[in-house]
């Protein structure tokens, strides 16, 4: 049996050859967590530095703001818009139709003078006999627009629309384009048609006679490839035209009294002086036209709100069909309108943009005609009995 101090030797020989009874000294594991909690104190306290130091800046800014705003005799309000120092709101006096017919029958709106119309409606919303002249524009207390474009797509177009504003009821979205597969098909019944005509006139007519209509039937696939390679929109129209539903007369014209008023209210709302107002011989409806701007420039450069507020109109004939009928019929030539402004204007505009301002302009409309959806319909009956301008501003301007 091995004696005590043998024992104790053996326990103090593992005891410096092993850690197993040794203390972990762990001060440089405490060094290294108080580094990096004293790193990241030190990085929050830039952050907040330079949040501080943004803060004072903007605060410097406004401050200059507010100066040179009163220096110009103009006093900001607390959402940041500049208003005249000495406006006081204008309170609207709700003329009645016939009180704001008399007063619009003074407006040379014959003239087509885009300034003198423009002068004449400001001054009456400035001494509240009209109120809704330019009101799709006009912040209250601010010389700034309230027709602000943005991205819209398809899907948001359709949901803020009630389902009812799409590609394909705008007729943007593809959907009733003529493709290639629909030339190659009507090449095919052309050709396979001429065949057998010619076939038939050499086994039924007399040899002469079918001999010569076989030649004449020959010609047509000739003809037909001449026009597409040379006019292949008189082919598309065809098709488009064969594709379409006919309407009645009267359904027509009342389309077409529905897509003026939608171009006259939005118009109006959005502050466009009207270039001419006429009756169509086609169609012996009352057709507007609108000055691009406020001015009679012409080849005028276009700004960001002329541009905005003409994607507004350009789409609000299209829209207020969609409301009733749900597809738009005439609005090709809207947007073709649109489009040589969008090459009028002063900043570029992509293909991008252009799809975006086409979308967004269908939205903005689209919330003006059903906001003002019981002066629409005034507006409506009025462009089905041709009413003169004076007449159709005072349906918009006047309380029933």
């Amino acid at each position: 049996m091995p004696s005590s101090a043998a024992i104790f030797t053996t326990l103090l020989a593992l005891s410096q050859t092993t850690d197993a009874f040794q203390v972990h000294n762990n001060h440089g594991a405490v060094k290294t967590m108080t580094t990096r909690q004293n790193k990241t104190f030190l990085a929050m306290t830039d952050t907040q530095s330079e949040v501080e130091k943004l803060r004072a800046a903007a605060a410097k800014a406004r401050e200059e703001y507010e100066r040179l705003s009163k220096e110009m005799g103009k006093e900001v309000t607390a959402s940041g818009d500049v208003a005249d120092a000495g406006a006081a709101p204008v309170t609207p006096k709700n003329l009645s139709v016939d009180q704001v017919k008399s007063i619009a029958a003074d407006i040379k709106f014959s003239s087509g003078n885009a300034e003198s119309q423009t002068t004449a409606l400001d001054k009456l919303v400035q001494s509240g006999d009209f109120s809704l002249w330019k009101s799709a524009v006009r912040r209250a207390g601010s010389d700034m627009t309230m027709l602000i474009p943005f991205p819209v797509s398809l899907g948001n177009l359709e949901s803020r629309t009630d389902g009812k504003v799409t590609g394909e009821s705008l007729g943007v979205g593809g959907e009733g384009d003529v493709k290639f597969e629909d030339f190659q098909d009507l090449t095919v019944a052309v050709v396979l048609g001429s065949t057998l005509l010619g076939i038939l006139s050499l086994a039924v007519l007399p040899p002469n006679v079918g001999a010569t209509f076989t030649y004449l039937f020959a010609l047509i696939p000739i003809g037909f490839i001449g026009i597409g390679s040379t006019s292949p929109g008189v082919i598309a129209a065809a098709i488009q035209g064969a594709r379409s539903t006919k309407e009645d007369d009267e359904t027509r014209r009342e389309r077409i009294c529905r897509h003026e008023a939608g171009h006259f209210l939005c118009g109006y709302m959005c502050g466009l002086p009207v270039k001419e107002y006429s009756i169509s011989p086609d169609t012996g409806v009352a057709c507007v036209e609108f000055h691009t701007s406020s001015t009679s420039v012409a080849g005028r450069e276009l700004t960001d709100d002329e541009i905005a507020a003409l994607s507004v109109v350009a789409m609000s004939g299209s829209v207020a069909e969609i409301m009733e009928y749900g597809k738009a019929k005439g609005g090709e030539n809207d947007l073709l309108e649109l489009q040589n402004c969008f090459t009028k204007s002063k900043e570029f505009i992509g293909a991008a943009k252009q799809q975006d301002l086409t979308r967004w302009g269908a939205l903005t409309s689209y919330g003006l005609i059903k906001a003002n959806m019981k002066k629409y319909e005034g507006l409506v009956n009025a462009f089905k009995a041709n009413k003169s301008l004076s007449e159709c501003v005072a349906i918009i301007e006047g309380s029933s």
